[in-house]
């Protein structure tokens, strides 16, 4: 509000007086809410959980004009939503109040003996407490994965413990609804996806409420990188929406044929856009039709290839690796429960050690899907890709300087991450105990220095992964309560909800309240610089996302233009002429005959500057080429070279030279055939 000049006449000081004390004596009573204390709603239902946070949340940005916080780039606020809805038991929030949102399902009363979910993915018989609020005697739990985790007053205590960033990862597998024996809605994945997408809004609106109205709370959903900025800039919580499902848009294979087509994916990708979705997996679980995946572990992994069975009609099938990144092992670890719903005489394969790499990469739909993605700004999430398909969606990425890939939970091969952070990606390790957490942090600290990047954490609550157990009360270097926020600006004490106080020490990670709890464990585990990068991993996802929306493909300099070859295959059905090279289309290809020294020549027509070249190879590949310029088509200089090709797709950069012809001179063969190109594409940068 403006100032008012300061006046001197005395006869509107009766008047002024008046008013004042008018609007004393009828108008609300001033609150500390409703003053300076912005951070404090004004009408949080009653009785509801405790934040055990004082302090004013931090604002602004720092001396570089870098916005400050931590980032989970993977959380699942709505999966109780999922799997048919009986699956997680428990809501993020109710109308009706706590009572209502923190009870368990129907069917775990009186003493869980039909918890079926709970006695398989935590062992024992499944038996526990029922009872939610108030009393909490059995959960929330660091080790319950079929129990509410995400309460929005876990996440407020959250953010007011230094969170900025949260992706709300939008999940399910039709699957695993269809096989679990308690569900009160339909197992499509989509329609899961679309109320998970409204309920997150709902949400929004339902924390505006409590601070007198729209755009007022701390939780507010951003499409774009600007917007959360400014969210964040104004010390509230970025919400992303992302999609984590095994079949997205339908499109999944049955006996490897694909049930979707580039019409379906354009249409699903336009629909989750319009959403407000702004990251995504394209796989996850089962293979489907647009990638394979890596592979879930012991008797997990059993299960889970049994549910890919029912799903799609195949098991896994593994190769041995090409190079040294290896999806996860798969073993002959049994899973009797998932086991006996297969056909009689049907069993789950057993597997080589030395071939641990899924067959199945990504498919040409997959690629489709990959590029839809970038030209809608949205960003890939790799995890849970298996090593081929990640290996292709890099190499894409590359070609095209596309930065917009995440690692979110420590599913990526790890191998691959100076190729992410070398993109401008951004990589964020599972919510693991503090001791492994800073281990691993440590071993990826020296890239993270040589790139900038900060880092983050995928705390996947509410995703069936388990979470932090208790160190112990005697522990070393253990949580102190109260504690100092790493800002410095609010005092964080232990959480109650209810009747239940809990405690790191001895209760873990029970839910998502406790995030700033154990990042106090990080930093007393392993010192204050783990904490400062991942107080850095704010600004540093937004640097990606900011780089994805910025993305504009430069200009294939060959496209259509005359190219000529040493040779060409020659087919009664197709041409393999040279011009296939450069039409662009990636359907088509050029291909020589069968020997070692072989070119294709490229004219552009007109001198250019040339710094990077991209060959996308068909199966006959050269293991031995390079790359020449010309100006004149006589004098040719080598700008790259190797030795070691393996295939794929390559991006050649090198210092920006005048050319007008390119040439690729094949040296020695990777196959027994010739060399065979889908598409070569000339860029100046």
């Amino acid at each position: 509000m403006a100032r008012l000049p300061y006046r001197r006449r005395k006869d509107v000081t009766v008047a002024s007086l008046l008013l004042l004390v008018l609007a004393l004596l009828l108008g609300p009573a001033p609150s500390s809410a409703a003053g300076t204390d912005w951070w404090l709603p004004t009408a949080r239902p009653a009785p509801d959980s405790q934040i055990g946070v004082t302090g004013e949340p931090f604002t602004g940005t720092n001396a570089q004009g870098e916005v400050r916080g931590f980032a989970d780039l993977h959380n699942h606020l709505f999966s109780n939503e999922a799997f048919g809805g009986r699956l997680i038991c428990g809501k993020t929030f109710s109308e009706a109040g706590v009572a209502d949102a923190l009870k368990d399902c129907p069917e775990h009363y009186p003493d869980g003996s039909l918890a079926v979910f709970d006695f398989i993915t935590n062992g024992g018989d499944g038996k526990h407490d029922p009872a939610g609020w108030p009393t909490f005697k059995d959960w929330p739990a660091h080790d319950s994965l079929t129990h509410q985790q995400n309460y929005y007053a876990w996440v407020e205590r959250a953010w007011r413990g230094g969170q900025r960033v949260m992706v709300n990862d939008l999940v399910t597998n039709g699957v695993i609804c269809s096989v679990y024996f308690f569900k009160d809605r339909s197992c499509d994945e989509m329609t899961s996806i679309r109320l998970q997408a409204k309920l997150s809004y709902d949400l929004q609106a339902y924390i505006d409420k409590m601070y007198g109205g729209t755009g007022k709370g701390w939780f507010r959903i951003v499409t774009d990188s600007a917007q959360a900025r400014q969210v964040i800039e104004q010390g509230k919580l970025a919400v992303i929406l992302g999609v984590e499902t095994s079949e997205p848009f339908g499109c999944k294979q049955v006996l490897d044929i694909a049930q979707c087509d580039k019409e379906d994916i354009d249409k699903g990708l336009d629909e989750l856009h319009a959403l407000g979705v702004r990251s995504m997996f394209l796989c996850h679980k089962f293979d489907n039709a647009l990638c394979g995946v890596r592979f879930d572990s012991g008797g997990l992994g059993t299960a889970i290839n049994v549910g890919q069975f029912l799903s799609t009609g195949t098991f896994w099938k593994t190769e041995q690796c090409a190079g040294p990144q290896a999806d996860n092992p798969i073993g002959n670890a049994t899973a009797a429960e998932a086991e006996s719903e297969l056909p009689a005489g049907v069993e789950v394969p057993t597997y080589s050690g030395g071939a641990q790499c899924n067959v199945r990469g990504l498919t040409e739909l997959g690629e489709y899907a990959v590029r839809g993605m970038m030209q809608r700004k949205m960003m890939l999430e790799i995890d849970h890709m298996s090593v081929k398909a990640t290996g292709r969606v890099l190499d894409i990425f590359e070609a095209e300087s596309y930065p917009g890939v995440l690692s979110s939970h420590s599913w990526m091969d790890m191998d691959w991450t100076e190729r992410v952070y070398g993109l401008g990606g951004f990589i964020a390790q599972y919510m693991h105990g503090s001791e492994g957490f800073v281990a691993e942090a440590g071993r990826t600290e020296a890239l993270r220095d040589k790139y900038g990047r900060g880092y983050a954490y995928g705390t996947d609550m509410n995703g069936v992964g388990g979470w932090p157990g208790p160190r112990g009360a005697d522990a070393p270097n253990k949580v102190t309560y109260p504690f100092t926020s790493v800002d410095g600006g609010s005092v964080i004490d232990r959480q109650t909800t209810g009747q239940r106080t809990w405690d790191l020490n001895t209760d873990g990670a029970a839910h998502y309240g406790l995030v700033p709890d154990w990042i106090e464990d990080i930093r007393r585990v392993g010192g204050r610089a783990v904490v400062d990068d991942l107080f850095r991993g704010a600004e540093s996802y937004l640097d990606t996302w900011g780089a994805s929306e910025r993305h504009r493909s430069t200009v294939n300099l060959a496209r259509n233009t005359p190219a000529t070859a040493s040779s060409a295959e020659w087919s009664l059905f197709t041409s393999y002429a040279p011009g296939r090279a450069v039409d662009g289309d990636r359907g088509t290809r050029w291909a020589s005959d069968w020997s070692d020294d072989q070119w294709l020549r490229i004219d552009l027509g007109a001198t250019h500057r040339v710094g990077r070249v991209t060959l996308d190879w068909e199966r006959a590949y050269a293991r031995s080429y390079r790359i020449e310029l010309s100006t004149d088509g006589v004098s040719w200089r080598t700008a790259w070279s190797t030795v070691s090709g393996d295939g794929g797709l390559d991006t050649a950069r090198f210092t920006g030279t005048p050319a007008r012809y390119v040439r690729v001179l094949g040296l020695e063969r990777g196959t027994e055939w010739g060399y065979s190109l889908h598409e070569v594409g000339v860029h100046s940068d």
